[in-house]
């Protein structure tokens, strides 16, 4: 019977994504839950609270100007042969604690990358192409919503892997101060859910 579901859901999800007569926001309510159920605890890690704390006072003066040269060079970089920056952030403790989430998930997270209270990129799983985040839907419809906020976006469907996707995007925030500090994106393959 779950497989039937999951086939029905599929179903709609694809009708909804390529213009059938679906509604659109089927996707969402199993998303959220997924994420609830298995995301939500380790946004409060202190691997993930400690680097975008560290990341947010190391960027506190950055203006936009600033902002829109590091991601001008982390866009340049995805195309050359030498990726300092990226594999600086690639390297870091927080990316590869997302690798690790990523694994345990058994391909229904495809991406994970958390984000500081400026859309910059702090860690994540995989390349992301541009390291500004701060001007697209998945960082204003989280950390500009504020605490709690979940923002599910469309079902795309992904080239490399001919799988339908949609990206989840929480507000992440640092339970000693419940300020939000930060969100994180993942990819989720909504065939498995």
């Amino acid at each position: 019977m779950k497989i039937l579901a999951a086939s029905a859901l599929s179903a709609v999800i694809w009708a909804s994504a390529f213009g059938g007569q679906a509604l659109a926001q089927d996707h969402v309510g199993p998303i959220t839950d997924y994420v609830k159920a298995n995301v939500a605890t380790w946004l409060s890690d202190p691997v993930v609270i400690g680097a975008i704390n560290e990341q947010n006072a190391a960027h506190a003066g950055l203006s936009q100007a600033d902002i829109d040269t590091l991601d001008k060079q982390w866009r340049a970089e995805v195309e050359a042969g030498s990726k300092p920056m990226i594999d600086k952030v690639l390297g870091n403790a927080l990316s590869k604690f997302l690798a690790a989430r990523q694994a345990e998930a058994g391909g229904m997270i495809t991406e994970a990358f958390v984000m500081d209270n400026k859309g910059l990129n702090v860690g994540q799983s995989d390349i992301t192409s541009d390291y500004w985040q701060g001007d697209e839907a998945k960082w204003q419809k989280s950390f500009g919503a504020g605490a709690g906020a979940i923002f599910v976006d469309e079902v795309e469907k992904d080239e490399s892997t001919q799988t339908l996707q949609s990206q989840v995007s929480v507000a992440i925030s640092d339970p000693a101060t419940g300020q939000v500090i930060g969100a994180i994106t993942l990819g989720i393959d909504v065939e498995g859910l």
